[in-house]
């Protein structure tokens, strides 16, 4: 008879330790990140590339963030955020989602509340990458790519950083996926385009966007969802998440803002493509530190995302004459490292921010971000260069030259208009 007493008060209890606000905030964040997904990043793009590839784009977007999320279920959580085997994978144990806990360890969250959160991470960030590749590679390659992608890639280096991996152990810090989610996106789209190839007309013609319009909504929708990025990266309903918000929120602002002062100083007019890109620029670099700085340091973090993107542009684009199609490195992977970089200095105490761990100053938190991101970008490349020829040794990477010039709506995917008599 005790037994069964014993067994009702240890579930009461662990009821009681679930803080039901914190679990409705991280419901809600991740309502939010899926939004910037589906359809923030889908129309961001959309807009991007010329009329008949623009249904591609969004099938992309889609199917690969639908296939990141089975993926997640499956096997994805466990090797990220299991019990580390040695400080590089998760053990494996909790495939299927079998035996999650009441509560995540060391939270106030059901783990099921935490899968849920940090799925919409593992799906965004792949779906990321398809900026890089559009106009020109084939379906079936970017699934097959993006699945092995996101557990040979993704999985371990967020196991590195926040799953209590051998990273994050040496005190690398990353509060919402600078390095987790942008470095890696972002240096493995830089990979793929240089193996791919560039698209028919790059440089020398100029490829236009049919849709401004649809990016700028696009912008809008990711610039709301990025609460629930770097809010619900708090992981509870409580200061840290406002303030992340706060430094979210005016970060991107700013970006904005400089980036079309940039345009008017050199072309003599803004334009809403360049604020659009302006502030998913601020919105990259502050990620990795919304939650350890000042807002004042938030403003210079915007500042130097919008400057440093735009110069990384122009860059890769015209001096590298690398056709990374829709800009994913220079504005998510260098945004992302430049924040992770800045948290090192904007995190000391004396600046605002929450302070480093005792005994280390600015230069030593420089060093350890520094070693972070040479590991990630590394690591990133090197993999993705791996899956993606390994790949495309059973599924070509790229589509035909007459279905390049016919636009992949019509040819990669199958799209068709339906006549009725």
């Amino acid at each position: 008879m005790a037994a069964p007493q014993a067994a009702l008060a240890q579930e009461m209890t662990n009821i009681a330790q679930n803080d039901t606000g914190d679990t409705a905030w991280i419901l809600v964040s991740s309502a939010l990140v899926l939004l910037m997904t589906l359809p923030g990043l889908a129309l961001f793009y959309g807009g991007l590339v010329r009329a008949k590839n623009f249904l591609s784009v969004m099938l992309q977007v889609a199917a690969v963030a639908g296939l990141a999320s089975v993926l997640w279920v499956v096997v994805g959580y466990t090797l990220a955020f299991g019990d580390s085997v040695g400080g590089v994978i998760g053990d494996g144990n909790k495939w299927m989602l079998i035996g999650l806990s009441i509560l995540r360890e060391g939270m106030t969250l059901p783990e099921s509340t935490f899968v849920l959160f940090q799925m919409t991470f593992a799906a965004i960030t792949p779906a990321l990458m398809v900026g890089a590749w559009v106009d020109r590679a084939r379906f079936g390659w970017v699934l097959a790519f993006t699945a092995i992608w996101g557990l040979l890639v993704y999985a371990p280096v967020a196991h590195w950083i926040w799953g209590g991996g051998w990273l994050g152990q040496m005190g690398v810090t990353d509060f919402a996926g600078g390095l987790v989610v942008h470095c890696t996106a972002g240096v493995s789209a830089l990979v793929i385009a240089l193996l791919l190839g560039k698209r028919q007309g790059f440089p020398s013609s100029a490829l236009l966007p049919h849709a401004p319009g649809m990016t700028m909504l696009g912008a809008m929708l990711l610039w709301v969802g990025w609460f629930g990025f770097n809010g619900g990266s708090a992981l509870a309903a409580t200061d840290d998440a406002s303030s992340a918000i706060i430094n979210t929120h005016v970060a991107a602002a700013v970006a904005a803002l400089v980036w079309v002062l940039i345009e008017k100083v050199k072309f003599g007019k803004a334009t809403t493509v360049g604020f659009a890109t302006g502030a998913i620029a601020g919105l990259a670099t502050i990620t990795p530190a919304a939650g350890y700085v000042a807002p004042g340091a938030a403003i210079l973090l915007g500042i130097a995302g919008s400057v440093v993107c735009y110069w990384a542009i122009t860059l890769v684009k015209i001096r590298w004459a690398i056709d990374d199609s829709l800009d994913v490195f220079a504005v998510h992977g260098v945004g992302g490292i430049l924040g992770s970089l800045l948290l090192g200095i904007f995190m000391s105490a004396d600046l605002g921010g929450t302070g480093f761990a005792e005994g280390t100053g600015i230069g030593g938190m420089l060093g350890i971000q520094a070693i972070g991101v040479a590991v990630v970008a590394l690591f990133s490349a090197v993999v993705t260069a791996l899956i993606a020829v390994g790949v495309s040794l059973f599924i070509p990477m790229r589509v035909t030259e007459e279905e390049e010039v016919q636009g992949l709506d019509m040819t990669s995917h199958g799209e068709r208009a339906w006549h009725f008599d």
